[in-house]
């Protein structure tokens, strides 16, 4: 009796599965299909190759509009998940639109050394962890790019 429970239950869960994959993203995320990047508006000049090889390694993702949406941002509920964090990356910070002036310096030092890439990011991206000498190098690449005077007025805790 118990397996035929166990049985259905499992059924019954594999036809949900399939029928959520009928379901948009868009239904319970605003903004884009979960495969789309906008066009990029602002091209960063850095000031290194280097500061540019970490932002794109650990930043990119969620915060421009170069999305590398891997093959799991297309099985849902999955991909609502990270549909939902690209917007809301993006809408905190992102690299292909923002002229990053109005950020403030010490604020994304914060963020840099304490809380990004999430942790759940990093399991499925684990060359996104950057080392505690290339999170140093990072901000000072990201404090000579933008200027660490200049960058003032963002909140980014709307987490």
């Amino acid at each position: 009796m118990w397996r035929k429970l166990i049985v259905r239950g499992l059924v019954l869960l594999a036809a949900a599965l399939v029928l959520i994959q009928l379901i948009p993203v868009g239904n319970f995320v605003k903004s884009l299909r979960r495969d789309a990047n906008p066009p990029v508006v602002t091209a960063v000049e850095w000031d290194s190759a280097e500061t540019e090889r970490l932002a794109r390694t650990a930043c990119y993702d969620c915060h421009s509009n170069e999305t590398v949406w891997p093959w799991y941002a297309q099985v849902a509920p999955v991909s609502w998940l990270v549909t939902r964090d690209v917007n809301k990356g993006r809408e905190a910070m992102n690299f292909s639109e923002d002229p990053l002036a109005d950020y403030d310096a010490d604020d994304l030092e914060w963020h840099v050394m304490n809380d990004m890439p999430p942790r759940l990011y990093l399991p499925l991206h684990p060359e996104a962890n950057l080392s505690a000498e290339q999170k140093t190098q990072f901000i000072a690449g990201l404090r000579a790019t933008f200027g660490s005077d200049g960058m003032s007025g963002m909140d980014m805790d709307d987490d």
